[in-house]
Parts: C-alpha cells; sequence; structure tokens
C-alpha cells in the first residue's frame, strides 16, 4: 500500500447565496463533485438525516468523506461520533466552537475528545479557525507547547488574516506557520491576503498570495509523508466559502465563479502532491 492524497469539496462552499436566491439542491451538488473528480466531500455530521443521505451518495460512487463537527462541551462530540460509527468517514474534523481564555482551559476540553475519539477508534484533528478555540496563531503555538502531539487540520488562511502577515512573508512569520504546518494531517484550501480571507485564484493581482499558500501546503505535504504510516491518507479539502467569504460586487454577485476555482484547486493540488512524489 502506499500514500495517498484525497480530495474533497467541502459542501458548504456549494451554497451560493446569490441575490436572486438561485441554490442547488443537495442531489446536484454530489452529482457536480462526483462528475468533476473530487474523491468526495467535507459533510457536516449534526443532522441524521443529511448525513444519511450525503454519505450513501457518496459510498454508492466508491467516494469518501471528511465529517465535521463544532463541539462547544466534551459531550457534544457523542453524538457526532455515533453518526460516525454508523455511516464512516476518512477522519473526524473537529472545529472546537469555544473561546476559553487560558491554554489550560483547553485542556480538558481536547483530552477529552480525543478519549472519546480513541474510543471510538476514530482518527480526530483539531481545525485551526477564527473565532474558535484555535483562532490566534500565538494562542495555537501555546497550546502546542502544552499537547506537543496535537493532530491538527491546517486551514492557513486564518492567521494570515489574523495576524495581518506583511508580503513577502517574513522568516519570523514563516517560522510560527511552519510549527502549524508541521502538526497538520490535513488541509482545508483558500489562499488568502492580510486583509482578505479568500482571495479570487485566477487574478493576477493576488498570484504572490497563491504562490505562498502553494509553497506551505507543498511542506505541508513533504512533513506529513516522512511521518504517516504507508497506508495512510492526507486529505485537503477544497473551501471557498460563499458570501461574505467570497467578495461580491454591488450587486450582491460574486466577482469570480468559485466553483471553477474550486475545480483549478483540486488540479493545481494533485499536481503539487505528484510532483512531491517525483522529487
Amino acid at each position: 500500500m502506499t500514500q495517498k492524497l484525497l480530495i474533497y469539496q467541502s459542501l458548504w462552499a456549494m451554497e451560493r447565496r446569490r441575490p436572486d436566491g438561485h441554490e442547488w439542491d443537495l442531489q446536484e451538488k454530489l452529482r457536480m463533485i462526483r462528475d468533476a473528480g473530487f474523491d468526495g466531500a467535507g459533510v457536516r455530521f449534526a443532522e441524521h438525516d443529511y448525513v444519511s443521505e450525503v454519505t450513501q451518495f457518496l459510498r454508492d460512487h466508491d467516494m469518501t468523506w471528511q465529517a465535521q463537527a463544532y463541539p462547544q462541551t466534551i459531550d457534544d462530540l457523542k453524538p457526532i461520533l455515533e453518526h460516525v460509527l454508523k455511516f464512516g468517514a476518512d477522519h473526524l474534523n473537529v472545529q472546537p466552537d469555544v473561546r476559553p481564555y487560558t491554554v489550560q482551559e483547553c485542556i480538558p476540553l481536547i483530552m477529552g475528545w480525543r478519549e472519546l475519539a480513541a474510543q471510538a477508534g476514530v482518527r480526530m484533528h483539531i481545525e485551526t479557525h477564527r473565532n474558535r478555540m484555535t483562532t490566534d496563531l500565538f494562542f495555537t503555538l501555546h497550546l502546542l507547547d502544552a499537547i506537543p502531539d496535537l493532530r491538527m487540520t491546517g486551514d492557513l488562511s486564518h492567521y494570515v488574516v489574523g495576524r495581518e502577515f506583511w508580503y513577502p512573508i517574513s522568516p519570523e512569520d514563516d517560522a510560527m506557520m511552519q510549527r502549524i504546518i508541521d502538526q497538520c494531517w490535513g488541509f482545508h484550501g483558500r489562499v488568502a491576503s492580510r486583509e482578505q480571507i479568500q482571495l479570487q485564484l485566477s487574478f493576477p493581482q493576488h498570484q504572490h498570495w497563491v504562490a505562498v499558500f502553494m509553497d506551505w501546503w507543498r511542506r505541508g505535504f513533504e512533513q506529513w509523508r516522512k511521518k504517516a504510516g504507508a497506508d495512510e491518507t492526507f486529505t485537503f479539502l477544497c473551501e471557498l466559502g460563499p458570501p461574505e467569504y467570497a467578495m461580491t460586487g454591488a450587486d450582491g454577485y460574486e466577482l469570480s465563479d468559485r466553483w471553477e476555482e474550486s475545480l483549478v484547486m483540486k488540479d493545481q493540488i494533485r499536481a503539487l502532491w505528484q510532483a512531491g512524489l517525483k522529487s
């Protein structure tokens, strides 16, 4: 067996939120993800019937998925894990929906979630994300001091905005980001700048930021290959979010086609992974 990259599309990112109210229905979204060549989807594991419908479609088409959860207490994770045990998942991605003032307040929560996931035999990652436990880069680094073996999903865009990194990235800022990258067992993908959480991938004026993120993701693949087992998978979730993540004009419509950008991102990430295999 060999290490494998799985590229997923976020179902949240399939929301359009257009002024005319036109949305794709769930089955149409799933068919689009399948036909575009994604390996699966990122799925919020909350409502039973929704999870059942989505995972049944993905399973029927030999696709996989990432389970996403937003617990506020240790016990909040229990029904999510029950869903994972019933419907399956490559892994469970947790955004801790709490904002403790101190690292010491975080430790019982993380250890409690880890214990529940281990008892269930479910792989779990903690995601870097604003307005969550990991909202701040410095705080998260202190969290890693306390729990050095914490497995993370890196949504690196939040720290670029949260810390308003200058371009070019300074060696000091890059070193802090490298420490986050070294903990990553998966990525959520979007490109940010110091002022915007989500840039259009194709605009010429954004290409220097695209290059920054591609380099960080490349390094993430490299560090993971060295420590992961021979048959493990690394997941990359294309997560170009709807407005107000996506920029809109005065008419309320987006400035670019996010679905088309997701397809471009998918192909770029596959190429980045393959290039690493050859080096």
